[in-house]
């Protein structure tokens, strides 16, 4: 169960606030993948740091009786100046599973080759969320936190990271950021969209994503140009 109670937080710079959440009051469902839906700069993957943790709300709480995941795509998570195999011995010893059982497992999801056992500060982005997706399913949590990693690769490689994420949520949640609509209509049960620091909740994922739609297209045809 992860509950966000009377969450708020306003980005401020220059003059321009962005608030991300205003005095939310959510519980996400147990047991099921939920997409998160809003429109750029709407602070989803804000939202997904602040329910892991790693960005504090200006008021508010996020509560939850099970474990989390760091957000996964966030790169920030890597020691430039390890390799990929120090960083997953590292996140290993962390969380207290089997350190070489971990490397191996990550070796051969990310399949970076060579560049497994170089400094992660000379990966691409891709290679980063590559291996940001296998070190976060080489440690179990009751919750995971999805930033747009599943879109990276050639298609062999999403392929791969759907099938599992399904298999991992047999037993745990998730809650998802994506644009690719496909994929949230497989791997989720229903959603949230995110504008003006407000959560609207579907319980039919397919209602989340008509929001959106809506909403992009109301703001195109506000846009001088749009349509």
């Amino acid at each position: 169960m992860i509950e966000l109670r009377n969450l708020n937080k306003t980005f401020r710079l220059n003059g321009v606030s962005k608030t991300v959440a205003r005095d939310i009051n959510f519980v996400f469902p147990t047991g099921e993948a939920v997409a998160l839906l809003g429109g750029n700069g709407a602070g989803k993957s804000t939202m997904l740091s602040m329910i892991a943790g790693t960005v504090e709300p200006d008021s508010g709480e996020v509560l939850s009786d099970g474990s989390v995941s760091w957000p996964i795509g966030f790169a920030g998570s890597f020691h430039g100046d390890l390799t990929g195999a120090q960083n997953v011995r590292f996140i290993a010893r962390v969380y207290g599973i089997d350190t070489d059982e971990a490397i191996r497992f990550c070796r051969d999801f990310a399949d970076l080759g060579q560049h497994f056992h170089l400094p992660t500060r000379t990966y691409s982005s891709g290679m980063r969320s590559r291996l940001a997706f296998a070190m976060s399913m080489a440690v179990p949590f009751d919750t995971y936190l999805i930033d747009e990693v599943m879109s990276v690769g050639d298609s062999s490689f999403k392929a791969k990271c759907q099938s599992f994420m399904q298999e991992r949520l047999k037993t745990s949640s998730a809650i998802i950021v994506s644009h690719q609509f496909g994929e949230l209509k497989r791997l989720c049960a229903s959603g949230v969209y995110l504008e003006g620091g407000q959560l609207y909740y579907y319980p039919e994922v397919g209602q989340a994503i008509e929001h959106y739609q809506k909403a992009m297209q109301r703001n195109a045809a506000r846009t001088p140009g749009g349509v």
